[in-house]
């Protein structure tokens, strides 16, 4: 792998300042030898500075150019939803720093091409928050199944749903639910983790299709999603995403010719192991910056070491399943 030249500290500017920064993500460049956090952006200059205030950032802004190209800053995190990932992600591109990006890359295959594309022209590391590739639950699954623990994979299932929320119901401002910056909805934000994962322990797909419907008329976006998809291994996976339920579930099993794996995508519950001969149960806490690990390896990535598990290849995957399955042609 070609190592990226990086400085010793890393000064991260961070563009968005929402409420995953405040806990999951943002601390996180704080945890890691080689970074520093420096700069922080919001389209409220008010808001910028009371967050560079209250977490210790030293710069803050209102425009995006000035962060990006700010001297000091190295490398960029890119925090708002989907809709201007693009719009930023080809600034940074432009200006050659390595950049992290939001998840899902962006809300089109299309859109996640040009991403991609750009930072592959200019040869600059991107990265995108697909972080359960590198949270040790999702990797204790990944050894079990390298181990043959299950066997031969032959299928895997997700089914997720909840109800709607009062925000839902209110009509409240939510991108996650504006067809314009998420068309499927909850599906992009949450099922994108999914299907991500699954590619990281399956391998690729190599063929997707789905359905999507707005079954509750509370939003413009769809509230229910189904999909089929078959990896290039030959396992087969289906899923169903539904957001108007009457109860909470997210439960995941992995069918193999000798055995089960059950776990949960979103929630904090155990991965279980079922055999003829073995039932194993683990519970596997994640830290409390949950992307603690995928900001670590983001350093050793920059500095010549493993590659990282998530970055623009990997994502554009991911971006084109999610548009199958909500049945774009692409």
């Amino acid at each position: 792998m070609k190592q990226y030249t990086v400085k010793n500290p890393l000064r991260w500017g961070m563009i968005g300042c929402g409420k995953v920064t405040e806990v999951k993500s943002a601390p996180a460049y704080g945890l890691v030898p080689g970074f520093e956090r420096y700069g922080v952006m919001a389209r409220s200059l008010d808001r910028a500075k009371a967050y560079a205030q209250r977490h210790g950032w030293p710069f803050f802004t209102d425009r995006a150019d000035e962060l990006i190209n700010h001297p000091e800053i190295d490398a960029v995190y890119i925090a708002t939803p989907p809709d201007s990932h693009l719009r930023y992600a080809l600034m940074v591109a432009e200006a050659g720093k390595p950049c992290c990006l939001e998840k899902p890359m962006a809300p089109t295959y299309a859109e996640s091409l040009e991403i991609h594309t750009a930072f592959e022209r200019r040869n600059v590391p991107l990265f995108v928050a697909y972080y359960r590739r590198s949270l040790p639950r999702f990797l204790q699954i990944r050894e079990w199944l390298q181990e043959g623990r299950i066997g031969t994979v032959r299928h895997i299932s997700w089914h997720k749903a909840r109800s709607a929320s009062p925000e839902d119901r209110s009509g409240a401002p939510n991108w996650r639910t504006d067809a314009q910056v998420a068309p499927g909805g909850y599906f992009d934000d949450l099922a994108s983790h999914g299907l991500d994962l699954f590619t990281f322990l399956l391998g690729d797909m190599e063929a997707a299709v789905g359905l999507a419907t707005n079954q509750q008329g509370l939003y413009t976006a769809h509230d229910a999603v189904t999909g089929s998809w078959i990896h290039k291994s030959g396992a087969t996976g289906s899923g169903s995403w539904v957001f108007g339920a009457d109860a909470a579930q997210d439960r995941v099993t992995i069918i193999g010719d000798k055995g089960q794996i059950h776990f949960s995508v979103l929630e904090e519950k155990p991965i279980e192991l079922c055999t003829a001969t073995h039932q194993e149960s683990l519970t596997i806490a994640h830290p409390e910056h949950v992307h603690q690990y995928h900001v670590a390896q983001m350093d050793g990535h920059l500095r010549g070491g493993e590659t990282h598990p998530s970055t623009g290849a990997t994502a554009l995957h991911t971006s084109w399943a999610m548009d199958r399955i909500l049945g774009k042609n692409v």
